[in-house]
């Protein structure tokens, strides 16, 4: 028989069966042995009973002397019977990571499941005397090894025009950039080794597409893990790539002084000026504009032809010549 399932069975139904199957005067023996099996019933249950409370009341003990070592502040939510709960976990850059924990009844025995908002998990480590806080342990420890990922995403939402980065998980590997004119780049960071050459798709059609697209087939082999990532991209990809409204902001002496823009046009025709920045600067220490200097020269084109304009411009041109070189 299952003496659990009647384990809830209220004291006054064992009361009532008890008077109707009291032996009477003239007492049957099957009845007799009926009276005596719910006795017996009723000692299984109470005994049962007991013995959940027990298990119950040294769960909830050792579950409240493990958080204590965690830290009651790091406690961000729990459940009623504390077998899940979570923990606000602070890495060594500020970021906040919110790790749920999902204990079996039969903790410290079996092993915790852990969930975070990461690329990727960790094995737990886990033995008999393990406690909660060797898996907070473990995790921060893991939080350190993705420092480098998260940097690099860092650093490619400050420095290009990544699309809804603000909204990003610090799991996801993947940023978007947009290049102009509908058209993006999809970078897929890898988690584990973020400074290796990312999976790269170009979304959008035209010559820009196709252009960006065939030089990062040619010169993928180029990607070097000792240089900024930024720096990386932009040499296989032979162009300056455009940065967010706030970096332009911050970065307007680098603007061209002639034709406002950063960064020249992605042009076959421009050759290796394709896509650069201003690459002169006035020596003039009340101007100190900068220019791109091929829109330097073709302003100075189109100055009348004076003589004294005339020597203006190869003067001019010479100097930006030299600095160049």
């Amino acid at each position: 028989m299952n003496y659990s399932k009647l384990s809830t069975v209220h004291d006054s139904t064992f009361t009532a069966l008890r008077r109707l199957l009291l032996p009477a005067s003239s007492p049957d023996s099957n009845q007799n042995v009926m009276y005596t099996k719910l006795l017996r019933l009723q000692d299984c249950s109470e005994q049962s009973r007991c013995r959940e409370l027990a298990k119950a009341s040294t769960f909830y003990r050792i579950v409240y002397s493990e958080i204590e070592e965690v830290g009651w502040e790091h406690l961000v939510r729990f459940g009623a019977d504390l077998t899940s709960f979570s923990f606000r976990i602070l890495d060594s850059k500020g970021r906040v990571h919110v790790m749920e924990i999902q204990l079996d009844k039969t903790h410290p025995t079996s092993p915790p499941s852990v969930s975070a908002d990461v690329p990727y998990l960790f094995n737990i480590k886990w033995s008999s005397n393990s406690r909660l806080k060797d898996v907070v342990q473990q995790f921060r420890k893991h939080l350190e090894k993705l420092q480098t990922f998260w940097s690099t995403l860092d650093d490619i939402d400050r420095s290009l025009c990544v699309v809804e980065h603000k909204q990003a998980s610090l799991a996801g590997s993947n940023r978007q950039i947009s290049i102009g004119n509908d058209c993006f780049i999809m970078l897929s960071i890898n988690a584990t080794v973020p400074k290796s050459l990312p999976e790269c798709r170009f979304i959008g059609s035209g010559q820009i597409v196709n252009l960006l697209r065939d030089r990062w087939r040619r010169n993928s082999n180029r990607w070097g893990r000792d240089t900024k990532f930024l720096d990386n991209l932009e040499h296989i990809l032979e162009t300056q790539l455009p940065r967010p409204a706030d970096v332009e902001k911050n970065d307007q002496e680098l603007e061209c002084g002639i034709c406002y823009a950063h960064s020249l046009p992605v042009d076959d025709e421009l050759r290796d000026k394709s896509g650069t920045g201003t690459d002169y600067t006035c020596d003039n220490t009340s101007c100190k504009r900068t220019f791109h200097s091929i829109c330097l020269v073709d302003w100075l084109r189109s100055i009348t032809t004076t003589r004294q304009s005339f020597m203006f411009y190869l003067e001019v041109v010479h100097t930006v010549q030299n600095q160049l070189q």
